[in-house]
């Protein structure tokens, strides 16, 4: 299986670079400077041909087309995207305090270069049987779970992502192509922080055992690592 994960060198996405590499998949690592990530390296010493660092800003078209076009290089089929790139942005919760032109940023990062990744590597996801999308959102885009409020760019950018994955789900299906969003739960990274209860580890093997389990059922859905379906 060809497995293509962005945000692939650190946290959630270098977790999931590692699991699928153990597993015996090839794994195209997109990243905006895999060449600094040590934990890439690391894997590249142990696994050679199977893994490939290539350079990729989500939130640039040019630097996604060409991502795409070296990633073809190596095959022509892609099994699974997993969108995980994906950013916070500041910690200011009220309306007063928003900055908008950040807000426009992590709109760009966390919906649009989802969809701007799932374009580019269209072509690639249609060769395979069944190809997979995964898109890591929060249930902090839930409508419905939303009791607190706050956290303005994050909770709006993955809430739109939700309505991404749908829209994709509604018009792939026909091509036999699979979109979810799937939510990690509160974990221990960069993002999340040292109080987050979840370990990298155990967010990500949780999701490895959901995303190798979807099916035809599960298109359109929006499950937590293990599964279970969430709240819109």
């Amino acid at each position: 299986m060809r497995v293509a994960i962005t945000g692939a060198g650190r946290g959630l996405g270098l977790e999931f670079t590692r699991l699928y590499l153990s597993a015996g998949h090839q794994v195209l690592a997109l990243a905006r400077h895999p060449e600094k990530s040590k934990g890439l390296k690391e894997l590249a010493e142990k696994h050679g041909a199977r893994l490939a660092c290539i350079e990729c800003d989500v939130a640039e078209d040019a630097s996604v087309q060409k991502a795409a076009e070296a990633a073809r290089k190596g095959a022509e089929a892609l099994d699974l995207l997993i969108n995980n790139a994906g950013t916070y942005g500041s910690r200011k919760d009220r309306l007063s305090e928003v900055d908008f032109a950040e807000m426009r940023q992590v709109f760009e990062v966390n919906c649009i270069g989802p969809l701007r990744v799932s374009r580019f590597f269209l072509p690639m996801l249609k060769k395979a049987s069944g190809a997979k999308l995964v898109h890591i959102t929060s249930l902090m885009g839930s409508l419905a779970d939303n009791s607190s409020g706050g956290a303005y760019a994050y909770r709006v950018s993955k809430a739109a992502l939700n309505m991404a994955s749908v829209n994709l789900a509604r018009e792939l299906e026909a091509d036999g192509l699979i979109s979810v969003v799937l939510h990690p739960g509160w974990v221990k990274t960069d993002m999340g922080g040292p109080n987050a209860p979840l370990g990298i580890e155990e967010a990500v093997g949780a999701m490895f055992q959901t995303i190798g389990r979807l099916g035809r059922a599960d298109n359109g859905g929006f499950l937590d690592r293990n599964g279970k379906p969430q709240p819109w």
